[in-house]
């Protein structure tokens, strides 16, 4: 199975353009895409308030189930049921007791998260960290069948459900944790498979059939015979046997951890991810994605059920990762990388007749052509951002003389300058400006059509403002 993960904890796109990018998916190469609602879902009743003020509406799901059917995308919802657990909730205002930083958007709105709610923050690991849930407190396990109930009644055609459960930092630091591996003589390893075994418990008893999928990183950190219960009990199944899905032929070692799990009627493939956008290990690209780094990634992992995750964010704290638009050439070698066995003379035709590019250069990550890829204008656009807004402006305010000499910050404060030296430079300050703010009011009309006005203004905010901003400021003291 080849999935494309849409990771939507941030810069989700509106529905109108994934109408346009699941054909393209398709020809790609990819069977399914792993969708990560997050705040994006249109939750109800009690989980009302981790809804974001843009999430989608059941109508939008519905349409978004589709467009996959239409174009052969098997759908995989995604419920993160351990770790990463930074899911939005608006509410008017964050509560004067929760820890950590909220963020306002533009809409004026407050986001906090699942374990820093108010509601929700007795369900922490960690009293301090909201990232992952205590396994031993009640209102966990009844908190996530609410959770996985909604997103499933809403995925009725989908065979498969993902659980997540990667990076549960800080399990076994709480008081409970340590409370129960000191009681059970146990360790992290058995008490996180004595929680997955409990959520598996869940779906198996309401969701005859249903398959799950899960991140396998913490398996990687369990032995065979945790994995086996030998000394223990908390099993997931006899044996680690590979599945289909998951099995790696021509006698080369699988990954450890990837294997499928049966246990009772469900099948657990532990799953491994490749990122073609910038959410790599140890990177956030918030521009342009390493693309000769994620095709090699992908050859890695040729015969795996593989993830090709487009993250935007890390978690909601974090800043965004590139936008869709500049991940699809990455995401097209990658697609195709593992569709030919790797980046073949087939393979760069493909992604090249597929994307309308004239070529492709892996170790430079560029890419020629115009391209004829949805929002192939954002990744122009954001290239221009990438190689010549800040040093545009950066040259205009450090290196020109005029500027240094009789137009510094202490001129500036105190208003006062030569107009003979202040005409010398003004008028090509004056063009770079209304240049690059025309080039601006294009590009935000171009994110506009794809992304949500809280998308749009975080990233010019993060992106453009930090060097158009101190042009803005030299023009107005100018004039």
């Amino acid at each position: 199975m080849r999935l494309v993960h849409l990771d939507l904890k941030g810069a989700a796109p509106r529905v109108s353009y994934l109408e346009q990018v699941f054909p393209l998916l398709s020809q790609l190469g990819a069977n399914g895409v792993l969708i990560e609602y997050e705040d994006m879902f249109p939750f109800k009743g009690e989980l009302e308030i981790l809804r974001s003020p843009y999430a989608y509406s059941e109508e939008d799901i519905e349409r978004i189930q589709q467009l996959a059917e239409q174009h052969k995308l098997e759908v995989v919802p995604l419920v993160q049921t351990f770790g990463h657990v930074e899911v939005e909730a608006a509410s008017p205002a964050p509560h004067p007791g929760s820890q950590g930083f909220p963020w306002t958007p533009p809409d004026g709105s407050s986001p906090q998260f699942i374990l820093k709610h108010e509601k929700y923050q007795h369900l922490r690991e960690v009293e301090r960290f909201p990232n992952s849930f205590n396994p031993h407190v009640p209102d966990t396990l009844a908190l996530l069948k609410s959770l996985l109930s909604q997103v499933i009644e809403k995925h009725r055609r989908s065979t498969w459900i993902h659980i997540g459960a990667d990076e549960v930092f800080h399990l076994g630091e709480g008081t409970d944790s340590r409370n129960w591996m000191s009681r059970h003589k146990g360790d992290v390893g058995t008490m996180y498979l004595k929680h997955i075994k409990e959520v598996l418990g869940f779906l198996t008893a309401q969701y005859w059939g249903l398959r799950v999928l899960m991140w396998d990183d913490m398996l990687r950190k369990i032995s065979v015979g945790a994995l086996r219960g030998e000394g223990t009990g908390w099993h997931l199944c006899q044996a680690p046997q590979p599945h289909p899905l998951c099995a790696h032929p021509g006698g080369h070692p699988v990954p450890a951890g990837a294997h499928a799990l049966p246990w009772g009627n469900v099948a657990l493939g532990a799953v491994a991810s490749c990122s073609p956008a910038g959410r790599g290990k140890g990177s956030w690209e918030p521009l342009c994605p390493p693309g000769a780094h994620r095709a090699v990634l992908a050859r890695c992992w040729l015969s795996l059920s593989l993830s090709l995750s487009l993250s935007h964010r890390y978690d909601h704290y974090s800043v965004l990762c590139e936008l869709l638009p500049v991940s699809i050439p990455s995401l097209a070698i990658c697609l195709q990388t593992l569709v030919n066995g790797g980046f073949t003379e087939e393979a760069k035709r493909k992604v090249l007749d597929v994307l309308g590019l004239e070529s492709v250069q892996l170790e430079q990550s560029t890419c020629e052509g115009r391209g004829a890829f949805p929002g192939a204008e954002i990744y122009h656009m954001v290239e221009q951002v990438n190689g010549h807004l800040k040093e545009s402006i950066l040259k205009a305010l450090e290196e020109e003389s005029a500027i240094k000499g009789w137009f510094s910050p202490y001129h500036r404060k105190r208003q006062f300058g030569n107009p003979r030296n202040m005409e010398s430079f003004g008028s090509k300050v004056l063009k770079l400006h209304e240049d690059w703010e025309s080039f601006v009011r294009d590009l935000r009309a171009q994110l506009e059509r794809i992304y949500f006005p809280d998308t749009v203004e975080e990233w010019l905010e993060e992106n453009v403002n930090p060097y158009l901003d101190q042009l803005r400021d030299l023009v107005r003291d100018y004039r």
